[in-house]
């Protein structure tokens, strides 16, 4: 069935489509665009249910008489793939008692008219600015949508002939894939899969590329270190451990979970009674957890969702600590090169150009902040604090700024006092993916952030990027809530959230950081893309998702939760004695990953830096043909400076009710608040704050200054709060470097 659905602009997205059409194709005058629903049904679907569900879908009111003209463009999600809406529509359908309905899509129908008709090269060009490549496809009639719920034949796993050529085989595999693999891991893996006497399968080098980034490793933190011919007597690292060594008082957990714990005040935390249902105030300590992390790579390449799946992450990792915990408050930054808005270019911004597949830095600021502030609203926490540099300058002979940019998501939460910190995992334990199904986006991530930008072939760093649904991320949390409010009954033995690299990192962490091995089914992972390859399924880096580990007594009670909240989950494995990771594909009959931990968590050799520092002398500053107007002006137009409420009001700042301070203060609103600060509970005057610091340009001139002095504007900030002794505050700390450029390694 094909059934019209609303319209799919408003006015002003309408306006701003236009615009862009436009300035790409000036012969086109305008545009509409509206729903349609792809509805498969079964045979015997009565007219009842046709009728009732016209009455969910249809709607062929306040569409303009004109909608059917001009040419079409189609888009619909990407045949072979169930979108995380069709998911949700279709259990609504099932839930209003449409049980012949197999499977609801949309698709959005654009009518674009123009002077005269469009050539090839118009159309593909319009295509490619009203559809995502990654999950969705064109098409020029309504007819040729039936193709999508065509099934693609799974395709099998690919072997690397090791054996047969040696290390030339692993160098190729890893160009070809974007493994971003050392010479020192290729002699490694060529090592172990010749003492192992076998090929090694893509799956395996993948999973292995993926655990061993530097995204996940810290490979330069981790690093030993010569800097002008002196050895460094620690790693960064175990410098930035030596801060919690020398002042670890209040500190719950660091190091070692998806976040850091710190005491908290006492209050009552409200949530339901674990057998009741009733809620009430349950009086205890509410311990605080803290996160922050970057997602620069996905925000250059895609900002709307990379910026969205960058606070979709840090959300998860803060659900993902202890036994499960709950997030309560967030932040976003952003550093970003000159803007050069289209109209409003400034004096000083002269343009340098940038690599084709990075967009520039006013699409990463025009798409970016509404990413990650659309994934806050629709996940449902206040997004309170943030910093917005933009920042360009010519320095030492080199032109540094941000086309790279920094997107930064962090933010709090709270933890119960008997899940700060995890339990062990025991044989026999159900190994289980929460969440959402696999898809064939975000392939590889953890390994193309790590490379040198441009490194990579630029159809790899795009199928890096993922695509969010927080609504599926809010039912996961739902279920993590409803388990920790159990108290000690709670069946979650041990969660990691789904992050870089996919299945292939999370379940691999799981039982090593559990203190065991795992057999796994390829084929009881969710799936939306029956055409999958096992790399693609095991690999892949949709969002939303969650491992844990149940005891068996505990599973009917985990299921039944999943089932109330309708969260997908899948039991994918169980854990075993044995330190060794088996992935089995019985479709096939097939072995995927067959490897001891030790070779994928092993030890490939240390990663040594032998660096030397460059001098950068700064040049006099010259005031003479200054005039103060000018420079007034121009300071304050600096995006730097001035109003930051285009990236407040995009968010809700007062969910949870527990909102003491947003970043608006005073009778008219003035976006200037130094910290953010929420209360612990309803009953109570204790709470919890946040403040940021953040220095970048100095770095150019001393870069231990930046530091100190990005510290310093993070306690002055926070200093405005009724924090008490200064060692109640704690820190995270974030750095980035441009590694291998001359004297950056030795700043760092």
């Amino acid at each position: 069935l094909i059934l019209p659905g609303s319209s799919a602009l408003s006015a002003f997205r309408q306006e701003r489509l236009l615009e862009a059409l436009t300035r790409a194709v000036p012969r086109v005058q305008n545009l509409s665009a509206r729903y349609v629903h792809f509805v498969a049904t079964a045979a015997d679907f009565s007219p009842l249910e046709q009728s009732r569900l016209n009455d969910l879908l249809a709607d062929v009111t306040g569409l303009a008489p004109e909608f059917d003209d001009g040419t079409l463009v189609l888009v619909i999600p990407r045949p072979g793939t169930l979108s995380p809406w069709s998911s949700k529509a279709t259990d609504i359908a099932h839930n209003a008692g449409l049980t012949g309905v197999r499977r609801i899509e949309r698709g959005i129908a654009y009518r674009v008219q123009a002077a005269t008709g469009l050539s090839t090269a118009e159309y593909r060009t319009l295509a490619a600015l009203l559809h995502d490549r990654m999950v969705e496809a064109v098409f020029d009639s309504l007819d040729a949508a039936a193709g999508l719920f065509a099934a693609q034949d799974p395709r099998r796993l690919v072997r690397v002939p090791v054996l047969a050529q040696g290390r030339a085989a692993l160098e190729c595999a890893n160009l070809e894939l974007g493994l971003a693999l050392a010479a020192d891991e290729i002699d490694y893996l060529l090592e172990n899969f010749l003492r192992l006497d076998r090929d090694p399968t893509d799956v395996e080098l993948m999973m292995f590329a993926q655990a061993n980034s530097e995204h996940c490793r810290h490979k330069i933190f981790n690093a030993t270190w010569t800097i002008d011919g002196s050895p460094q007597a620690q790693t960064l690292f175990g410098m930035i451990r030596n801060t919690h060594a020398c002042s670890g008082d209040g500190v719950l957990s660091a190091y070692s979970d998806n976040a850091a714990v710190i005491e908290g005040a006492p209050g009552g935390r409200f949530f339901p009674a674990a057998h009741s249902g009733e809620y009430r105030a349950h009086p205890e300590p509410i311990h605080i957890l803290m996160k922050v992390e970057t997602h620069n790579h996905p925000t250059a390449i895609a900002p709307f969702p990379g910026a969205g799946t960058g606070a979709g992450g840090e959300i998860r990792d803060e659900g993902a600590t202890g036994r499960g915990a709950r997030p309560k408050a967030g932040l976003a930054g952003f550093s970003v090169s000159h803007l050069r808005i289209p109209g409003f270019e400034q004096p000083w911004e002269s343009d340098y150009g940038r690599p084709d597949r990075i967009v520039s830095a006013f699409t990463i600021m025009r798409d970016g902040p509404i990413g990650a502030a659309a994934f806050n609203n629709e996940f449902g926490r206040p997004n309170l604090c943030g910093y917005f540099r933009v920042f360009e300058a010519d320095h030492g002979g080199r032109r540094w700024g941000y086309h790279k940019p920094i997107m930064i998501a962090g933010g709090y939460g709270n933890v119960r006092p008997e899940h700060v910190i995890k339990r062990g995992i025991q044989p026999g334990c159900q190994l289980i993916a929460l969440g959402g199904p696999a898809l064939l986006i975000g392939l590889g991530g953890g390994a193309a952030s790590s490379m040198t930008a441009g490194d990579s072939a630029e159809h790899l760093d795009f199928a890096s990027v993922q695509r969010q649904n927080p609504e599926m991320e809010r039912r996961c949390q739902e279920v993590i809530d409803r388990c920790w409010a159990l108290g000690e009954a709670n069946p979650i033995a041990f969660i990691h959230d789904v992050g870089a690299g996919g299945l292939s990192n999370a379940f691999p962490e799981l039982v090593k950081d559990g203190g065991c091995g795992g057999n796994f089914d390829l084929r009881a992972v969710p799936s939306a893309e029956p055409g999958m390859s096992p790399l693609e399924i095991w690999c892949n880096e949709a969002q939303e998702r969650y491992v844990l580990a149940v005891a068996p007594e505990h599973l009917a009670e985990f299921a039944a939760i999943c089932a109330r909240e309708r969260c997908p989950y899948a039991v994918v494995g169980e854990a075993t004695a044995v330190h060794h990771l088996a992935l089995a594909d019985p479709l096939f009959d097939d072995r995927p990953v067959d490897l001891p931990l030790s070779v994928l968590f092993g030890k490939p050799p240390r990663m040594q830096r032998d660096v030397a520092s460059v001098a950068r002398p700064g040049t006099p500053f010259a005031t003479r043909d200054i005039t103060i107007a000018e420079a007034v002006t121009r300071v304050l137009r600096h995006p730097t400076v001035a109003s930051k409420a285009f990236l407040i009001t995009i968010g809700d700042r007062s969910i949870t009710g527990m909102v003491a301070r947003d970043q608006m203060v005073g009778p008219w609103q003035v976006p200037v608040a130094d910290y953010a600060m929420t209360t612990a509970a309803f009953d109570t005057c204790a709470g919890e704050a946040m403040a940021m610091g953040e220095r970048t340009p100095l770095a150019l001139l001393d870069s231990a200054a930046a530091a100190r002095m990005a510290v310093g504007e993070a306690l002055t900030n926070i200093a405005a709060a009724p924090v008490g002794a200064i060692g109640n505050i704690k820190l995270s700390a974030n750095w980035m470097c441009a590694a291998g450029v001359p004297g950056e390694d030795a700043n760092l």
